[in-house]
């Protein structure tokens, strides 16, 4: 899946065309508030970020997504009327892959588009998690049960990926909220656990590997219940 955050109609349609058009999955967005809530249900192998934005510039988008861990290594095409020496170093700067200045064609944007998602997967090695019935892999952003596709919000998928990393040791309810939520101080906050409790069911038998250790957090279970 390719996010594009354009504002402006045309640009953004042509776009998503081209891009579908040479089978790729794409979805436009005109505001960063569709694309950050587009974020937060799942994440997608590219951006493409236009600079000059309603509610906030591309480059401050771009800023958030690095100060991310979960997306600091997203890869970012930068989308920009703007063409002078120093707004393309700024945003290179900032941690964007690629700089296309506008107007541009399709053939340049799909090339571009091919290879940096083309480095970005030579640079990712592929993480996969197998126990038991539940199969993970945090680079496609999928997770199975039994080979059943389950779908997961951004959030839950944060939550089971971390948990799953810690490889059996207990992680606190402070340090998830803090992770996921930026809400460390707030432990008396009952988001994590509502979320925990979906996670499970969406989960089915594999649910049981999410262990609750009372009164400090959770962990994974070696095997499931």
């Amino acid at each position: 899946m390719i996010y594009l955050l354009e504002d402006d109609d045309s640009i953004r349609k042509l776009v998503v065309y081209a891009l579908q058009s040479q089978g790729y999955e794409a979805q436009g967005f005109a505001l960063p508030t569709e694309f950050w809530q587009a974020m937060r249900v799942k994440l997608p192998e590219l951006v493409l970020l236009d600079i000059m934005l309603p509610q906030e510039d591309g480059l401050s988008v771009l800023s958030k997504l690095r100060a991310d861990a979960a997306t600091r290594t997203l890869p970012v095409i930068m989308l920009t009327a703007k063409n002078t020496e120093y707004d393309r170093a700024y945003g290179l700067d900032l941690g964007a892959d690629d700089y296309i200045s506008k107007p541009f064609g399709m053939m340049e944007l799909t090339a571009r588009v091919r290879a940096v998602l083309r480095r970005a997967k030579a640079d990712t090695p592929e993480t996969e998690y197998r126990l038991g019935s539940l199969w993970v892999c945090p680079a496609r952003h999928q997770v199975t049960v039994d080979g059943e596709r389950i779908s997961l919000t951004y959030k839950e998928f944060r939550l089971l990926q971390l948990l799953l990393e810690a490889k059996g040791a207990v992680l606190t309810r402070p340090v998830l909220m803090d992770k996921v939520w930026d809400l460390a101080a707030e432990r008396e906050n009952r988001t994590l656990d509502v979320h925990i409790r979906t996670l499970r069911a969406k989960l089915g038998k594999a649910g049981s590997l999410i262990e609750t250790v009372r009164g400090v957090g959770y962990r994974i279970r070696e095997e499931e219940r």
